[in-house]
């Protein structure tokens, strides 16, 4: 996998059942971006902790909330009308490239965050996703864990 947050994310979602594992828990409310990140610190071996755990919901939220989430919001509510009208399609579509550009700074300021944390000295990875995804679709994060360990 790659060494970087947004190539792992990447080259993760592009892999079979990815997207609808994704798409499952952001339904059940979880920060699909935060889940990345935790299969990634997972992957990277960092230990973790509340203080860390914290840093990262603390950076996430506001951007998810005053950013990602009202873009989303509007893509979505444009889905069925945009089907009738082409010039709302494609504005439609810009939106989603906003969409995405906006989970990719989102995941550039948590990898900002967590790169120098140590590696290798995890010996429960898992409660990463367990304490980032909350009470998120447990067999979509299985879903994640089994695209990652097959990388």
């Amino acid at each position: 996998m790659s060494s970087d947050l947004w190539s792992f994310s990447i080259n993760l979602y592009a892999k079979p059942g990815v997207e609808s594992a994704c798409l499952a828990l952001q339904a059940d409310g979880a920060n699909v971006c935060l889940v990345l990140c935790g299969l990634w610190l997972e992957q990277r071996g960092v230990s973790c902790d509340e203080q860390k755990l914290q840093q990262l919901q603390h950076l996430a939220a506001p951007w998810d909330t005053s950013v990602v989430q009202p873009l989303r919001a509007l893509r979505t509510q444009w889905k069925k009308p945009a089907l009738e009208d082409p010039r709302l399609g494609g504005l439609r579509e810009q939106i989603k490239k906003l969409e995405l550009e906006a989970e990719r700074l989102l995941l550039e300021r948590l990898e900002a965050t967590a790169k120098d944390w140590p590696t290798g000295q995890a010996a429960d990875s898992a409660q990463w996703l367990r304490k980032l995804a909350g009470p998120a679709n447990r067999d979509a994060l299985q879903q994640l864990r089994v695209a990652v360990s097959g990388a």
